[in-house]
């Protein structure tokens, strides 16, 4: 009797269990139908129409390049997309709705038809167009690049999300053609941070920019973008390094936080009137043709060579203001992204400043590009201990440090001159301390002798005269 009781209760309890998870998933369901509901009622009966053919699986058009061209557009992503309140014929403004999808309408290849397609993004995104025009992504598509990202390339149309989801750092539109870059990132601990606190973490456009894209070496645009995060990093660095501006300016942030990095000496060709890195002018490729025929044998120039070209860079307009400015930086892109937690960094001054550093064995000229991105040549290292490299390298110079020999030369002799002066002057002073005394003594006697009164017979005489 009792089992049979216990039985019923069991019973009971499963029938209750299954109608709740039976009402659960159907109010789940129900849910979802409204959810897909309100947003098939969003769009408009025009949108509906495309959408009906549209999304499809396998949907594909064979381009006159070979490629293929999938048509297939799903509406549950474009109804969550930020394009949702752009219907379709606003950007395909193009297409007969008579005739679309009836009469074949050639295309060449993917690349033309997203050039094509990309003009219809600057209808609603001026400010954002704009920008983009002014990058290297931009310049580098000017200048023939097959490969330089078009809107498309990055955005989706069909499927754009807000930039404030937080997406898997794999879904970052950089990663498709910076690989090896962005492969370095997500190891370095600004990836590994977006990876443990999403958003709040930087990606890449949090230092390059989305669409003003420009080039890392072009100007102080690495310094910059670090400084616009960590903004005490200056008061930081002055409670151990001594001359921090000096190596804010002269150094780049990577060198030494990124321990194992390969460093070099980049000398840039600098405008002294315009206060800029000098670039070359579209149209007029001089560097590379004035570089190679003054280093036939490439083998790195040399001072007499590097000195011949800064004089041709002053005849072109420099007025004799263009110099080299010295930076220390690592080689590569890559090696700009390894960095590592700041307890890592590099502290020891004799990394660099040491006889043999090997940051000093390599030196590259650097002019920047009609994009922006840099032009180089090897330079011979010896070039540092010359007269050439005293504008470049006055920025990062330590005595005995850097191996300019003519520069510490020269200072020496300025310290020597300074400390020679009061310690000769004591010394003069010391060995010529008898003759002042006597002389001083004999000034005196001189002096009382005129103050003592005549004897009295000469007196009285005087005084016969006068009477």
């Amino acid at each position: 009797m009792k089992s049979s009781r216990t039985m019923g209760h069991l019973l009971q309890s499963s029938r209750a269990m299954r109608l709740m998870v039976t009402s659960l998933l159907a109010l789940v369901l129900t849910f979802v139908g409204l959810n897909a509901h309100a947003a098939q009622a969003e769009l408009s009966k025009e949108d509906k129409a495309c959408l009906s053919c549209h999304d499809k699986e396998g949907l594909v058009k064979t381009l006159e390049s070979g490629e293929i061209l999938s048509l297939g557009i799903s509406t549950k992503a474009y109804v969550e997309s930020m394009h949702l309140g752009t219907s379709c014929e606003d950007c395909h403004s193009n297409l007969d709705g008579k005739t679309h999808g009836k009469v074949k309408k050639p295309i060449s290849s993917k690349r033309d038809f997203s050039l094509t397609m990309r003009e219809t993004c600057r209808d609603c995104h001026k400010k954002k167009f704009t920008q983009y025009e002014d990058s290297v992504h931009a310049a580098s598509i000017k200048a023939g690049s097959k490969k330089a990202p078009l809107c498309s390339d990055c955005h989706n149309p069909h499927t754009v999300r807000s930039v404030k989801i937080v997406a898997p750092i794999t879904d970052t539109p950089c990663a498709k053609c910076h690989q090896d870059i962005f492969k370095a990132y997500a190891k370095d601990v600004h990836g590994q941070e977006r990876i443990a606190k999403g958003i709040s973490a930087p990606l890449c456009a949090g230092c390059h920019q989305a669409h003003a894209v420009q080039a890392a070496s072009l100007g102080d645009g690495v310094k910059d973008a670090c400084l616009a995060c960590h903004k005490e990093a200056v008061t930081q660095h002055k409670d151990w390094l001594p001359n921090t501006a000096l190596h804010f300016e002269a150094i780049s942030c990577p060198v030494c936080h990124a321990p194992d990095a390969q460093r070099r000496v980049n000398l840039r060709l600098y405008d002294g009137t315009a206060k800029r890195q000098v670039a070359e002018k579209t149209g007029v490729p001089k560097f590379q043709k004035r570089t190679d025929a003054a280093d036939s044998k490439d083998m790195g120039l040399d001072e007499r060579a590097l000195w011949s070209l800064l004089k041709e860079f002053n005849q072109d307009g420099g007025d004799g203001k263009m110099v080299l400015r010295g930076r220390l930086e690592v080689r590569s892109g890559v090696e700009a992204h390894q960095l590592s937690d700041k307890s890592k960094a590099i502290k020891d001054c004799d990394t660099c400043h040491k006889e043999g550093a090997a940051a000093f064995q390599s030196v590259t000229l650097t002019i920047a590009g009609p994009d922006g991105r840099p032009l180089r040549h090897g330079i011979q290292k010896d070039v540092l201990n010359s007269l050439t490299s005293m504008d470049s390298v006055r920025g990062f110079y330590a005595i005995g440090s850097t191996r300019i020999k003519l520069l510490d030369t020269l200072l020496v002799l300025v310290l020597l001159g300074a400390i020679s002066v009061p310690l000769g002057h004591m010394t003069i002073k010391r060995l010529f301390k008898s003759v002042r005394e006597k002389l001083e003594a004999e000034r005196l006697a001189a002096l009382a002798t005129a103050d003592q009164p005549a004897p009295t017979g000469h007196r009285q005489a005087d005084d016969n005269v006068s009477k």
